[in-house]
């Protein structure tokens, strides 16, 4: 339960042996590769190193080509799978071998070309169903929507806004030229679709008295043939569209037997990719690859016999405090602290050479979260929803960590919920009252309820907070104290506690002496002497003396007041909880009750679920890291398998 010390890793191996030296080192998982051009920019030897030359991009398209087809056959043809269902595994071997892979992008391909081609398909349909609804108001014309006119006639079709008055329309044609006609093909209250025949040499003229009309010539004069006749064949384009499209769609669905094995090439070519980036960071000649990276310390045996294998020099150093900011961040967690690297992850890793926050977490987060929630219903709930998890789909790395924390959680859970006596609030006490059973049936024995004892568990969730406060001041004492910088812990933590166990004297009226809290005295000028150590000019230290006590006490307020939501949360769970359960009873009747009880409590659940969660993280993170907690570290990434479809053997 602690940050892995890391080694610097420094490796010239022969080039030859790079390829199967790198699927070794892929299958342990424990060297992480950095660029090595810094460290020999400016020498003798960067003339002769080069990059090695590698076209990682193209392997990243093949494997989102991939990606995607396997997609596309879960559209077209989803296979149906168990609910909670583990990746199948497979040894590295398997997935190092790239074998079928070449065929496997063919038909990648092929499908990925079936898909394109439907989308073509889908919109040639769209266009064919829109001429359609603009051919519907020309069926009745009996007239080519091509024709032009004569040599001295000229024929235009066009539509108008259906708040004009026809006749009006006529009496503007009429004044351009007598001899014009305009027939009515259809009119509706949106527009008239009309048909202009008139002199050709009047047309330029007929047009601009239109205009002011708002006419618009018709876009389908571009067809051939009348609209019936444009209308079955585009009826007829629809059909022989659409028989295409099932034709490319049940290719795709015939495909559905390569799933397994575009899956299969999809992870070997995420496994390419990893080596290629790894490759993309060494330099070399002609026969030598040079390599550097960092590789965790206990690991360093285990990695020897493998160098000394394929033969390569090589060499390891500790990293020097200079280098700790550059160096990765792996904890080392057992079962119980590996649940909280979803908590660690989502705030920011450790810095490197500081403290592994999860052991001095996981007690108080895993306590806050049963007291906030606090029902021994939610609690079964959440324990049978992690085990069947962790059982059924055997989940690792977040996923497993999130299961853990679940199962941890849900305990916590279950226990606080018999001390306050809550099972899915009162519900048993409720199905009593239905029954016609005695008074105080169903009502569960509990040491405290959040219901009757708010001020007790409001004044309990404030010593949970001193407690939580103070255990983060003491790691950073016992931090300060181990760098050698034991003034700054005594004056800092150590005032503050020495103020704090004044104020609980104080109130004890215990330890006065001349009727003066002299503890109390001391914490304060140990308090003010601290914050003012660094101070110059009286001026300085008098406004540092301000600061320091205001500061002090409105930060403790503050942080002390934060932990009143352990209670708050734990109130409305139980409030919200009864409230349905109340509801539910009104009917005096049992299946309305268990209706409500299920929707009431699934919303419930859900929300405290997520809610007690956000503020068991925000205690964690703000008041009680704030205290001791050092961020920055960046994770450590090495060279491994890392698949979407299969799981590797262990």
């Amino acid at each position: 339960m602690a940050i892995l010390q890391m080694k610097k890793l420094r490796l010239l191996a022969v080039r030859d042996t790079k390829e199967e030296l790198l699927r070794e080192l892929i299958r342990h998982g424990c060297v992480e590769f950095s660029e090595l051009e810094g460290e020999i920019q400016g020498t003798e030897l960067a003339q002769e190193l080069h990059r090695e030359n590698v076209d990682v991009p193209a392997l990243k398209a093949k494997h989102a080509a991939l990606v995607h087809a396997v997609e596309l056959l879960d559209h077209y043809a989803p296979k149906k799978s168990k609910l909670l269902s583990a990746k199948p595994e497979l040894e590295d071997r398997v997935l190092l071998d790239d074998t079928g892979l070449s065929g496997a992008l063919k038909v990648a391909e092929a499908i990925e070309g079936s898909d394109a081609r439907i989308k073509r398909i889908a919109a040639e349909e769209s266009r064919q169903r829109a001429v359609i609804e603009s051919l519907q108001p020309w069926l009745d014309l009996d007239l080519s929507l091509d024709c032009e006119g004569t040599e001295r006639c000229s024929v235009l079709l066009g539509s108008l806004p259906g708040r004009i008055q026809f006749a009006d329309i006529e009496a503007a044609v009429e004044a351009v030229d007598e001899e014009a006609e305009l027939f009515p093909i259809h009119s509706d209250k949106k527009e008239h679709d009309v048909l202009l025949v008139c002199m050709r040499e009047k047309l330029p003229a007929m047009q601009d008295a239109l205009r002011p009309f708002g006419f618009t010539a018709s876009p389908l004069t571009s067809m051939h043939g009348t609209a019936r006749e444009c209308l079955l064949n585009a009826e007829q384009s629809l059909k022989e569209l659409a028989a295409e499209k099932e034709n490319c769609t049940q290719y795709i669905v015939d495909d559905a037997v390569h799933r397994d094995e575009l899956k299969l090439a999809a992870d070997r070519v995420s496994v390419k990719i990893a080596l290629a980036e790894a490759e993309d960071k060494l330099c070399g000649t002609d026969s030598v690859v040079a390599m550097e990276g960092w590789i965790p310390a206990e690991r360093e045996e285990e990695l020897a016999e493998v160098f000394e294998r394929f033969g390569c020099a090589w060499e390891t150093q500790d990293p020097t405090e200079d280098e700790y900011p550059q160096v990765p961040v792996k904890l080392k967690n057992n079962k119980f602290t590996n649940a909280l690297n979803m908590v660690t992850d989502m705030y920011a890793l450790p810095a490197y050479g500081s403290l592994d926050p999860n052991p001095l977490m996981a007690p108080f987060f895993i306590l806050f979260y049963g007291l906030m929630m606090a029902d021994m219903g939610y609690g079964i709930l959440m324990i049978v929803a992690a085990l069947v998890a962790m059982k059924k789909i055997k989940p690792r790395r977040g996923t497993l960590s999130f299961c853990q924390l679940l199962l941890y959680a849900g305990i916590s859970t279950f226990v606080m919920g018999a001390l306050t006596g809550g099972f899915f609030g009162d519900a048993l006490e409720q199905i009593g009252r239905i029954l016609g059973k005695p008074e105080g049936w169903g009502v569960l024995p509990a040491l405290f309820s959040p219901l009757k004892d708010t001020v007790y568990v409001l004044v309990g969730a404030m010593v949970l907070g001193l407690i939580h406060l103070n255990t983060g001041m003491a790691i950073n004492f016992y931090k300060k104290v181990k760098r050698g910088q034991l003034a700054d812990a005594i004056w800092e933590e150590g005032a503050l506690w020495v103020l704090l166990v004044g104020i609980i004297l104080y109130v004890l009226k215990v330890g006065n002496i001349g009727g003066y809290p002299v503890v109390l005295i001391l914490g304060l000028v140990m308090l003010f002497y601290g914050g003012s150590r660094s101070s110059k000019g009286i001026f300085g230290k008098l406004l540092s003396v301000f600061v320091t006590f205001y500061n002090q006490a409105t930060g403790w307020f503050g942080d002390i007041l934060s932990y009143s939501r352990i209670m708050a949360l734990m109130l409305a769970g139980s409030v919200i909880a009864t409230v349905f359960n109340t509801i539910g009873a009104i009917a005096n009747n049992l299946v309305f009750f268990f209706v409500i009880f299920i929707i009431g409590h699934a919303l419930n659940f859900g929300l405290n679920l997520l809610g007690c969660y956000v503020h068991d993280l925000r205690l964690q993170c703000l008041e009680y890291f704030g205290k001791f907690y050092e961020d920055g570290g960046r994770p450590f990434e090495p060279l491994e398998i890392k698949t979407k479809y299969y799981n590797v053997a262990e």
